[in-house]
């Protein structure tokens, strides 16, 4: 029987890293998870913390890390333009900084290293669907370039830490993944609008809400990140992970206006600097190298969504009936 593995968790009180954390440690890994708490919340993984073979480490990755494990996932870095475009600078940080912190300690320990990028390396692309070949469409001075080319600079880290020493690594363009645990009014479409529609808000459209996404439930996206750190060197990537089928802004809207039964107006307001008209994977490389496909159809996926935020404002409001 192989040992456990004691795998580095980056970013792993966050909403993605939470949900990552737990798949390894069913698995049996030792998780350190590391965490600055900007976006992550403790609440994600207060559940973990009973389990012996699970450690939380209060640490920012722009500054070096010294802990010896077997497999690394670089996950930290704020991922909603609420949250990246608040410190800019410290986002750019996060994403350099980390991954040459990160790598570092790849290159010492002998890991394997995953990089949790983004569909953002894309940028408002030109070509579609996007193919990992696309060197994409993207401002490098806009108000998305925190995010988007720091990710963008944290792959060409990555890829030279390959070639010039030997690193394996992972590299998975992730798009639009959502599900429980992702933060309320974080500025992400999927959480905005299920929030907004719970509380009767109007629901907010930027544009006339006909710029498309592509939306990966969080258990798809976990599965392609552990598959891929199960495979050969084939895998290294990038691959993109995310589900091929387009939907509208609007027709997401609907979509949460439908299932919560909700008397939200739909209120439409210009739209934000550098905003992707459209957005889909080609995931032809994760089915060929991974057998991976997305399983879980978006309405499923929102339904488990609402039934979280839901369970959130029912703990709210007993918490404030007992003050």
């Amino acid at each position: 029987m192989d040992e456990p593995k004691r795998t580095l968790v980056t970013g792993g009180a966050g909403f993605l890293g939470s949900h990552l954390c737990e798949r390894l440690l069913a698995r049996g890994d030792e998780v350190v998870c590391v965490d600055n708490f900007y976006t992550g919340r403790r609440g994600n993984v207060l559940h973990l913390l009973e389990n012996p073979r699970f450690e939380l480490l209060r640490h920012d990755v722009t500054f070096p890390l010294y802990v010896e494990v077997d497999e690394i996932y670089n996950l930290a870095c704020p991922a909603s333009p609420l949250h990246y475009q608040t410190d800019p600078v410290q986002t750019t940080k996060t994403s350099v900084h980390g991954a040459i912190n990160m790598l570092g300690l790849a290159k010492r320990t002998g890991a394997t290293i995953f990089q949790a990028s983004t569909s953002e390396v894309y940028g408002d692309p030109l070509v579609h669907p996007q193919t990992e070949d696309y060197w994409g469409n993207v401002n490098p001075i806009g108000l998305r370039a925190c995010y988007d080319e720091g990710k963008r600079c944290a792959e060409t880290l990555f890829f030279d830490y390959r070639r010039q020493y030997g690193l394996p690594i992972r590299v998975a363009r992730i798009f639009n993944t959502y599900g429980p645990r992702l933060r309320e009014g974080d500025g992400r479409v999927v959480s905005n609008f299920v929030f907004q529609a719970l509380r009767g808000e109007p629901i907010t459209i930027y544009g006339k809400g006909q710029q498309t996404r592509s939306f990966c439930f969080v258990s798809d996206t976990i599965d392609a990140i552990v598959l891929m750190m199960e495979a050969d060197d084939r895998a290294a990537g990038p691959i993109n992970v995310g589900n091929p089928v387009e939907t509208t802004i609007l027709e997401l809207a609907e979509a949460v206006l439908r299932m919560t039964k909700s008397k939200s107006n739909l209120v439409f307001q210009d739209l934000p600097s550098d905003d992707p008209q459209r957005r889909a994977p080609d995931i032809g490389k994760a089915a060929a190298l991974l057998d991976w496909a997305p399983k879980v159809a978006l309405e499923d996926g929102l339904d488990e969504t609402i039934k979280y935020f839901r369970d959130l404002q029912l703990a709210d409001r007993q918490l404030a009936d007992r003050q």
